[in-house]
């Protein structure tokens, strides 16, 4: 394996936004999935940087791709890597990438690669068939990643290493107290681990990230004011996005103590207690 040291939440947004985040840190990231998990043949050694993903297909509109990684220098790339984030099959989006394909290679005269993440199985099968276009002779053949290509790390060692795989895995999977002991104790190490937690805790559902608090509040690096802070930041967006999963409403007042408050141990009495409760204001009796 050669990728190298150097963000899914319920709410789609933060989910995107944490994958996003793991390509904008390093981009190189990009390059070592295609190659090391799906056998892609890329340039080697290129540096790899993010691109505009906008590219236009005049006169008819602009397209807005999740990421685009350009390998190779700046002014003369030798390859680009077109990246979107799929939670859901969207027939619509899926005819859309031929174009986005087309569109870049246009404007680059270079080769372009598809790479398609997604959370889910199922939808990581339909967006991995070939994509037929009206134009005789072009087929689009996207890469995709999906849970079944990323592997589970139970190893601290490995998640020293690779650190955006592991975290990647601890989005893409569900719980599993081994994987997610070895994700804490395999960053504890790393000056970017809050970075590393925030991002999976992002990707992660319900039930993972119940597992990372859990864990992360036993660790020994969270013990840290920036850790802490972390963890702290973390549930006060779960207890917040629970709220409103139920459809109950939430005060300035309220939404001010919530994340105002740092003790982990209050925030998960207030997670727990927002199962059951009328009203948000019950939170706090």
């Amino acid at each position: 394996m050669r990728i190298r040291m150097l963000t899914f939440r319920d709410m789609p947004s933060n989910r995107h936004d944490a994958l996003g985040a793991l390509f904008d840190e390093r981009p190189a990231f990009a390059a070592e999935i295609l190659t090391d998990l799906l056998r892609v043949e890329l340039p080697v050694g290129a540096p790899a940087r993010v691109m505009d993903g906008t590219f236009n297909t005049r006169p008819s509109s602009d397209l807005q791709a999740d990421k685009v990684i350009a390998l190779g220098p700046a002014q003369d790339p030798a390859h680009a890597i077109i990246i979107e984030f799929q939670q859901e099959w969207d027939a619509r989006k899926r005819d859309q990438l031929p174009r986005y394909a087309a569109a870049l290679w246009l404007k680059l005269q270079r080769p372009v690669t598809l790479l398609v993440i997604c959370p889910k199985d199922a939808v990581a099968s339909r967006y991995a068939e070939p994509i037929h276009t009206k134009l005789p002779g072009y087929i689009c053949q996207p890469f995709v990643l999906g849970p079944n290509q990323i592997p589970v790390i139970t190893d601290p060692s490995e998640v020293a290493a690779h650190p955006e795989l592991a975290t990647l895995g601890i989005g893409a999977h569900g719980p599993d107290r081994k994987a997610t002991e070895a994700f804490t104790s395999g960053l504890a190490n790393n000056d970017y681990a809050g970075r590393y937690y925030e991002h999976a805790y992002g990707m992660a559902t319900t039930p993972v990230k119940r597992l990372l608090e859990e864990t992360m509040k036993s660790s020994t690096w969270i013990v840290s004011p920036f850790g802490k802070e972390q963890l702290a930041e973390g549930m006060q967006r779960s207890l917040l996005a629970q709220l409103n999963a139920r459809g109950l409403e939430v005060s300035a007042a309220e939404r001010e103590r919530i994340t105002s408050c740092s003790d982990a141990d209050q925030l998960e009495e207030w997670v727990q207690r927002a199962v059951t409760i009328e009203a948000t204001a019950d939170l706090f009796s």
